[in-house]
């Protein structure tokens, strides 16, 4: 299991040029703003949880990398694959370039992560 060492947004986004720290400073200002949501900073990547992690992120190669979990398989024009980390949980993996590419579609996805999966789930499902 990889082990993540706590970090600030400021260490984590460092490295990164204007164009990629504006995008990824997109992605967490909405993230930031969904109701009941804690970030966690992580040198490699950023996460945003209630009671269960439901999304995260993280740039790499001028891409942002966001991990989306929902409770069913979703289709979005950026996704890059997705797959099962649980029996009841699909993991997207979205990949970004540009901001206009953060768009309503990929919002209403995020939204849809913290209400399924954000809350946790009931163990024995």
């Amino acid at each position: 299991m990889l082990s993540l060492v706590e970090s600030t947004w400021d260490e984590l986004t460092a490295p990164l040029d204007a164009d990629d720290l504006a995008l990824f400073t997109l992605y967490r200002t909405f993230c930031r703003g969904l109701p009941d949501v804690e970030e966690q900073v992580h040198t490699s990547q950023v996460q945003y949880r209630r009671t269960r992690i439901f999304t995260s992120g993280y740039v790499k190669s001028h891409y942002l990398e966001i991990g989306l979990e929902l409770m069913r398989e979703a289709s979005h024009p950026r996704l890059r694959t997705a797959f099962p980390t649980s029996k009841t949980v699909i993991m997207h993996r979205i990949t970004l370039r540009d901001p206009e590419q953060f768009d309503d579609d990929l919002r209403a996805l995020i939204e849809e992560a913290r209400t399924t999966v954000g809350p946790g789930l009931r163990r024995g499902r």
